[in-house]
């Protein structure tokens, strides 16, 4: 497959000193951008499928007019977190 390039990105001396500090061991200012870019990438994937989900649900609840109380999904929630907190 092809690379392609990014375009090249202005800032101000301090991030880039800022940014150059936290640097691994053997890790370049390019494989830290990339990895970066890479992670929000996917963070807003994962928050564009929430969304989706939560607007879907949400016309299902309208369209069969089953709602779930506040009352069963703190219970809900709290099962969950206490099986989490078990293991």
């Amino acid at each position: 497959m092809k690379t392609a390039t990014i375009p090249s990105l202005r800032v101000t001396p301090v991030l880039r000193q800022d940014a150059e500090s936290v640097l691994r061991e053997g890790e370049t200012l390019s494989s830290f951008v990339e990895e970066s870019l890479r992670k929000q990438i996917e963070h807003r994937k994962f928050h564009q499928e929430f969304i989706a989900r939560g607007l879907a649900a949400r016309d299902k609840a309208r369209a069969s007019g089953s709602y779930a109380s506040k009352n069963e999904v703190m219970d809900s929630l709290d099962s969950i977190l206490k099986k989490t907190q078990q293991q």
